[in-house]
């Protein structure tokens, strides 16, 4: 497949609430560190995100809490797309947040309007298409009402479109949905998955809620990226379609059903090419089978 053949649309659309997207789309987590830790370069990363949209990338996932010694990933989304494509949707995330120090904090349900207020800035805009209350793991069993509550008022406010929650359990996005619609679920997901997160994707696409896969490239490794070796599954399939294992892993997690959305990120021109190209690769039923042996980890 040439640059030129390489589009986002070839994985197919689903709507969030009442906008459409590509069910491919772009992670921003990456643009603003090089691997070494040190700071991206700016124009690359303004570079390669105009060319995410040239290649029908629109659905971005970021955060204000994505940012690097000197740069910003709300800021550069900014710089490179405004004024902004009317298809183009941005998601951010609340409840998380990082100080100026760079260390985590977590907002009290008071705190989330400024939260919003702090996106809406950096993005330069009026409202945020989508808006994901991201649950710390200390709360992975605990209520989510309070703070989802929060964020359900700026919706009625008019400053956020769509509500989604981020690592959360079936009983939280329930206790969620009893508050304000919610659009979608992003989880840490990928190949090696347990059994209870498929079926918690099964149950999403049931309830017609997205389920937006984080990690699903890095596994293991996290917000470290992917690691070093490979499981054999893996390479076995990206042998069989002459593709690397990170797209297959891509192309893995659109598999999972129709309302299953990827967000690859990466700071590599190269690698954004290669990771909307996995959205036009179709993985046999075999193929799902024999990653389905990938273990856990």
């Amino acid at each position: 497949m040439t640059s030129e053949t390489i589009n986002a649309t070839a994985a197919g659309t689903w709507k969030l609430g009442d906008l459409t997207v590509n069910r491919l789309g772009f992670g921003a987590m990456r643009l603003t560190a090089n691997a070494d830790g040190g700071p991206s370069d700016r124009h690359r990363a303004i570079a390669m995100l105009r060319r995410a949209v040239e290649l029908g990338v629109n659905h971005i996932d970021t955060a204000s809490f994505y940012f690097s010694s000197l740069r910003s990933a709300n800021e550069l989304i900014n710089t490179a797309l405004a004024p902004y494509a009317d298809d183009l949707v941005i998601a951010t995330k609340v409840w998380a947040g990082r100080d100026a120090s760079g260390d985590w904090c977590w907002a009290s349900p008071p705190q989330i309007r400024g939260q919003v207020e702090e996106n809406l800035r950096q993005l330069g805009r009026d409202h945020l298409d989508v808006v994901n209350l991201r649950v710390p793991r200390s709360k992975a069993t605990g209520s989510v009402a309070e703070h989802f509550g929060a964020l359900a008022e700026l919706r009625e406010a008019g400053l956020v479109r769509h509500l989604g929650v981020s690592n959360v359990s079936p009983a939280q996005l329930a206790e969620a949905r009893a508050i304000a619609p919610v659009v979608c679920v992003q989880n840490a997901c990928a190949v090696g998955v347990p059994r209870e997160e498929h079926e918690f994707i099964a149950a999403c696409g049931e309830q017609g809620v997205a389920y937006v896969p984080f990690f699903a490239i890095a596994g293991r490794g996290r917000e470290a990226g992917s690691v070093g070796t490979e499981h054999d599954p893996v390479l076995t399939v990206a042998r069989a379609h002459g593709v690397s294992p990170a797209q297959v892993r891509v192309a893995w997690t659109l598999g999972l059903g129709p309302h299953v959305l990827a967000i690859p990120g990466t700071g590599d021109p190269a690698h954004l090419e290669e990771n909307v190209a996995a959205g036009a690769l179709r993985l046999t039923e075999e193929d799902m089978a024999l990653l389905s042996g990938v273990p856990h980890v």
